[in-house]
């Protein structure tokens, strides 16, 4: 006999192999700049100069800048907060939730309500380089797998969706595997 809690996620792998969302974009909140591509690789110290000369870039068949390819997820995430919203942490417990997150979808489709969430991993495939002054966004959310699952910090489900970032100009620049872990937290002092 099933667990309830497991029953109710049955209208959800029942959508394994459909696409989640409606087909729109969800732009990102910049385009690609020079200076976010500086930022970025600052830290990690990464000097190849298709990154930060342009005649170089040019030299090897690029129009402009390339953006590294592992930022180009952060180029596609909206704003996390915009003035005039209220504030996006009105919750000062341990382990809260922001009130609104880009990657939290908003709309989890036949999927149980849960509180809790986290990535488990990703994988991207890039198909072509993205260059300084492109804008790009994430189309669909094709369902490719929901197993529901108790672990150590809940009850829930492992689901892995994937999705194409597009530029402005129409092309698919990448396509992305994102496996997250949406669950209910078990109760404080469990034992599980």
């Amino acid at each position: 006999m099933t667990d309830p809690w497991i029953r109710d996620w049955d209208p959800m792998i029942d959508l394994v192999g459909t696409d989640l969302s409606d087909g729109e974009i969800r732009w990102g909140a910049d385009r690609v700049e020079a200076g976010t591509i500086r930022r970025y690789l600052e830290p990690i110290e990464l000097g190849s100069p298709i990154h930060y000369d342009l005649t170089a870039a040019q030299q090897y068949g690029h129009p402009g800048l390339v953006a590294p390819a592992t930022s180009l997820l952060a180029y596609t995430l909206p704003a996390m907060w915009s003035p005039g919203q209220p504030t996006n942490f009105s919750d000062s417990a341990p382990d809260a939730q922001p009130d609104r997150t880009p990657i939290n979808n908003a709309d989890p489709g036949p999927a149980p309500a849960t509180t809790g969430f986290f990535a488990t991993d990703m994988e991207i495939d890039f198909l072509r380089p993205v260059h300084v002054g492109e804008r790009l966004g994430s189309r669909g959310r094709r369902l490719l797998a929901c197993t529901p699952k108790e672990t150590r910090v809940g009850r829930g489900a492992f689901m892995t969706t994937e999705s194409d970032i597009v530029a402005d100009n129409g092309d698919v620049v990448a396509r992305m595997r994102t496996s997250v872990y949406a669950y209910n937290p078990h109760p404080t002092g469990s034992n599980a």
